[in-house]
């Protein structure tokens, strides 16, 4: 039975406003309680340029924030809704090294507390979802806290949706035993390479600016997902989302409302596949 409760997880090195806004107001309308985390429990705030209707997207060369969405950004922002989130680094263990001399022990003890957070999970929630923006790239996308995280939701056949450099969580979260991605021959969707930035004017987070992307995400999805499944960029389209289920994949900023729509879709409706279609 559905829980109507979902899990938002966002960077603590600043989220696209809009791709928090767009899902959000699409939870909000269809009745479901969302719970915020973060890696340390530190509370999120959004990217400037994600409020700044004058930033030019480099690789569009546009706007990609109008004004009555950068309102809508900042009234969440500067909301209470973000206060205290969950500490992911206090609720999930941290995968131990193998150097240390109790390994043995403390890997058991790693994996019974997986078992107690997903248990937890099951009680909780319906879905995930990790929001975009430059701040993944430092603290989410190698976080082996939100990697097992994500293998929860996963592994109990529960929605798992991520949008723009979130993706990137998906093709790095792999059990330690076989590392294969958990997107192996799935269909996903993420920021194509045509959209991507060649300086870091569109990396400028809260206290860290940074220069290109330290890898190209669609290069990165393409690997993950062969050999059966695909990389879907759909550039030169207004939107790219992808439903694989249990996968929700956004590309970018145009997709962030679609994107909620569809979570709410495969929770409410069933949907397994959308956005694709399969070459025999």
């Amino acid at each position: 039975m559905a829980k109507k409760r979902i899990l938002i997880v966002l960077s603590e090195y600043g989220y696209w406003g809009e791709e928090l806004v767009g899902p959000l107001e699409t939870f909000d309308k269809a009745g479901y309680e969302v719970t915020f985390a973060t890696p340390t429990g530190k509370r999120p705030v959004a990217l400037p340029p994600s409020y700044d209707p004058e930033y030019i997207d480099p690789p569009l060369g546009k706007s990609v924030t109008s004004g009555e969405m950068a309102a809508k950004v900042k009234a969440v922002d500067t909301s209470d809704r973000l206060d205290n989130p969950l500490d992911i680094a206090s609720w999930l263990p941290d995968r131990p090294y193998r150097s240390r001399p109790d390994f043995l022990r403390a890997f058991e003890a790693y994996h019974d507390r997986r078992e107690h957070v997903k248990a937890q999970i099951a009680e909780r929630y319906d879905a995930l979802l990790i929001v975009g923006g430059s701040g993944p790239i430092v603290d989410l996308a190698n976080n082996w806290r939100v990697h097992d995280l994500i293998l929860a939701f996963r592994d109990l056949g529960l929605v798992v949706a991520a949008e723009c450099y979130g993706v990137a969580c998906l093709a790095f979260a792999r059990e330690m035993d076989d590392r294969v991605s958990i997107i192996r021959n799935k269909h996903v969707t993420g920021h194509c390479i045509e959209y991507d930035y060649k300086d870091g004017t569109g990396f400028m987070g809260t206290d860290f600016v940074i220069g290109p992307p330290p890898y190209p995400l669609e290069y990165i999805l393409r690997d993950a997902t062969a050999p059966n499944g695909a990389y879907h960029g759909n550039f030169g389209h207004d939107t790219s989302v992808i439903v694989d289920f249990p996968f929700v994949t956004g590309r970018s900023t145009p997709d962030s409302y679609l994107t909620g729509q569809k979570v709410v879709e495969v929770l409410e409706h069933g949907l397994r596949q959308w956005g694709f279609t399969v070459n025999s």
